[in-house]
């Protein structure tokens, strides 16, 4: 099997091959730190996370880079109205971002670049882009880019020239040749925080940051450029353009988008969750009332490239089907620990199919919704096992080991893993202790042993092969 990836730039799926063998060059598109992360946020995050994951479960060793950006008009904006420093205000959000991103079991990405502490490579950047003639100063001491300088604009949101408009992001400005040129460096305004430049005071445009990090910490040709779709004009587009006026070649090989987070709108109709649109929903409230492993199951039981409805009660849903797998995870371990010994042959085929099923759909574009179905499947057919009695403490161990496997990629499971020395321990005293009350036929304490471990989260059940225990 091999991995394939749907490609925004071809719109079409295609086998994956790293520009070196063996290692993958990854760079997805942060955060603007001006207030906390919401779920929409968290899903882009989360998806970028698993195909992170996913990549070095086949053995690829991932660099992978996403970035702040801490200067910009919300944070100098935001900033302002709290009489903070821009900086200070974008650190407080950065601490945030870090807390949300744990509340959700995200591993932390290799490297973190901040805009404002990438202003070295920026400028230089910048200054290369104008003495290759793609980009002017203009008297303010902003630098426009020539958007009709390099051939193939729009090539990613398949868009015509005829079909753009100006972003919105930038002012018109005296000495701009044309309107959809876009600023790659803003002259200072009065209050602002800014840099000196060759142009003057000044800070970097929304999409010079991104290239520049890019090429400073990855090179000039990435892998894998992702972030969701609703970046894909005019920030990636724009990307696309300032490294190829450098570079002469492509920015990246593959690029991935996910689809936004929807709420319902007055009306009724589905809609964008933004803060603009003031319809969010922030990850740290989610998080007070939902495990992470709701969350992200809740993110990855639909495709990545897919819109997705958020609602409390798309969450309960969640949390109930994420139950059922959770349910045959922690009966496995109970028949780990207390299932008579044998052979686990009968289980391995059960335990190959689930393994061919999950890899088979994460090879076709990340497909995580039709990776946890092979897992229901798979939960499927041990319960089945299981209520037979015909699975083996080992065939349990080794199913257990299987769910490890592929949970290093999803993070759905409970975080206790297999075992807990100090619980086990604990729980078979316990198992012991009733199993000798039985026999003395002290069935009033034997009872009141099961409740109250039932009250500390615990399952005591009573089976052919002797006393089972499980968290519950």
């Amino acid at each position: 099997m091999t991995l394939r990836i749907d490609n925004t730039l071809t719109g079409s799926k295609e086998a994956f091959a790293p520009i070196e063998e063996g290692k993958v060059r990854m760079y997805v598109c942060g955060v603007t730190v001006y207030d906390d992360i919401h779920m929409g946020h968290g899903r882009s995050i989360v998806v970028f996370d698993v195909v992170r994951r996913y990549l070095q479960h086949l053995g690829y060793e991932v660099t992978f880079v996403t970035n702040f950006t801490d200067v910009d008009d919300k944070i100098i904006g935001r900033a302002n109205e709290r009489g903070i420093s821009a900086l200070d205000l974008s650190e407080e959000y950065i601490e945030t971002y870090f807390r949300d991103i744990d509340s959700l079991g995200v591993r932390r990405a290799d490297i973190y670049p901040r805009a404002s502490t990438s202003m070295p490579y920026i400028i230089d950047m910048v200054r290369e882009i104008v003495d290759r003639g793609y980009a002017y100063p203009v008297p303010d001491g902003s630098v426009y880019f020539r958007v009709r300088r390099v051939p193939g604009y729009g090539r990613l949101s398949n868009r015509t020239l005829d079909e753009m408009r100006p972003t919105g992001r930038i002012d018109p400005a005296e000495g701009k040749e044309d309107p959809l040129d876009f600023a790659i460096w803003k002259g200072a305004k009065p209050g602002e925080i800014s840099w000196a430049s060759p142009w003057g005071e000044g800070r970097p445009g929304w999409h010079i940051e991104c290239s520049a990090m890019i090429r400073h910490f990855l090179g000039d040709v990435i892998d894998i450029h992702g972030g969701g779709n609703d970046l894909v004009f005019p920030h990636h587009e724009n990307e696309i353009l300032q490294t190829e006026a450098v570079t002469g070649g492509v920015l990246a090989r593959y690029w991935m988008h996910n689809g936004m987070l929807e709420t319902k709108g007055e009306d009724g109709s589905m809609e964008k969750m933004s803060k603009s649109l003031r319809n969010f929903f922030k990850v740290k409230d989610v998080a007070a009332k939902f495990d992470k492993q709701t969350i992200r199951f809740y993110f990855l039981n639909t495709h990545y490239r897919s819109p997705l409805a958020y609602g409390e009660e798309n969450m309960v849903e969640a949390k109930n089907a994420l139950g059922r797998l959770w349910n045959n995870y922690r009966d496995l371990q109970a028949c780990a620990r207390g299932g008579a010994s044998g052979d686990p042959d009968n289980v391995l085929p059960i335990i190959d199919s689930a393994r061919k099923g999950f890899a088979a759909s994460m090879d076709d574009d990340f497909n995580t919704c039709a990776a946890i179905e092979s897992l229901f499947a798979f939960a499927r057919d041990t319960n089945r096992m299981m209520s037979e009695g015909v699975l083996t403490r080992e065939g349990a161990g080794a199913a257990l080991a299987f769910y490890g496997e592929v949970d290093g990629v999803l993070g759905i499971l409970p975080d206790e893993g297999g075992s807990d020395d100090s619980s086990d321990a604990v729980m078979s005293i316990l198992v012991d202790l009733r199993q000798e009350l039985r026999k003395r036929r002290q069935y009033d304490l034997a009872d009141m042993i099961r409740d109250r471990a039932r009250e500390a989260g615990y399952s005591l059940e009573d089976s052919a092969d002797g006393a089972k225990w499980k968290k519950i």
